[in-house]
């Protein structure tokens, strides 16, 4: 897990849709504001293939690589023809138990649970050159479980994209919510990623990468995360905390898990 210096990294998660009680929103006439500003500016993105070379493309000037966490169906409608027409791809981390299904999995934020995309559509635009990686199997803060159920999360994870989408599928991961250790680093590479995208504070370890989130505040035309004045370290702290601050989905998934089961010390004592 040697260090290495990469461009930066932009995190969305909904594009368009119906309005939530969240901050993950992202409406899709900014979202497309955003994307041709940042093509007529120069900038370029990158697939995870290019990401992870240590030399060029990196050694050019406004290149970054843009993820979306979630993968929600909506992307497709939303984000990726907007892509597609500038020449852009992404790389979108799936939650794979809940591919093609309602994300029960989140706090319900919506007045309707929202739908994920199926694998009829990874593999739609996969073939149009947009990168699909991990985002755990059901969304659970990894570092809140115990080890065998962090490996089940990680490798059952893994194992589905690359069964579906071959070894590019598994290649990467990004921690939900941000929230990583060196224990979760450890089974990270032992369940055979080479890439992990953390939050805003990453370690620059190939495992440990960092990435500005966008929020529905942000809707500049250059997003926050790829200013390099004084907005743009203010909007980086200011993502930082939001993402801090995402517990509850956590705190809702473990209340849940809790009628059934007693929950493992590591987690009641957190």
């Amino acid at each position: 897990m040697a260090a290495l210096t990469h461009p930066p990294v932009l995190c969305y998660h909904r594009v368009g849709g119906p309005l939530e009680l969240g901050v993950t929103r992202v409406g899709r006439s900014v979202f497309a504001r955003q994307m041709t500003a940042l093509a007529h500016a120069g900038w370029r993105t990158l697939s995870l293939t290019e990401f992870s070379q240590s030399q060029t493309p990196h050694a050019a000037r406004r290149t970054f690589l843009l993820t979306f966490d979630d993968g929600y169906a909506s992307l497709a409608e939303y984000a990726y023809p907007v892509l597609a027409d500038l020449g852009f791809t992404a790389t979108t981390f799936l939650i794979t138990d809940y591919i093609g299904k309602p994300n029960t999995w989140d706090a319900r934020y919506t007045w309707n649970r929202l739908r994920h995309l199926s694998w009829t559509q990874i593999e739609g635009w996969r073939a149009h050159g947009f990168d699909f990686a991990s985002h755990g199997a059901t969304h659970r803060r990894l570092t809140w479980l115990d080890d065998a159920t962090v490996e089940t999360e990680l490798t059952g994870s893994r194992d589905a994209l690359t069964s579906r989408l071959g070894c590019d599928g598994g290649r990467a991961i990004a921690y939900p919510f941000g929230a990583v250790d060196e224990r979760v680093l450890s089974h990270a590479q032992h369940a055979g990623y080479e890439l992990g995208f953390g939050g805003v504070k990453g370690s620059a370890m190939a495992l440990h990468l960092a990435r500005v989130p966008v929020y529905f505040w942000d809707v500049g035309n250059i997003p926050l995360g790829l200013r390099n004045d004084v907005l743009g370290a203010a909007g980086k702290i200011v993502a930082h905390a939001a993402n801090r601050c995402a517990v509850g989905t956590t705190l809702m998934q473990a209340v849940a898990r809790r009628k059934t089961s007693p929950l493992p010390e590591s987690v009641a004592d957190a």
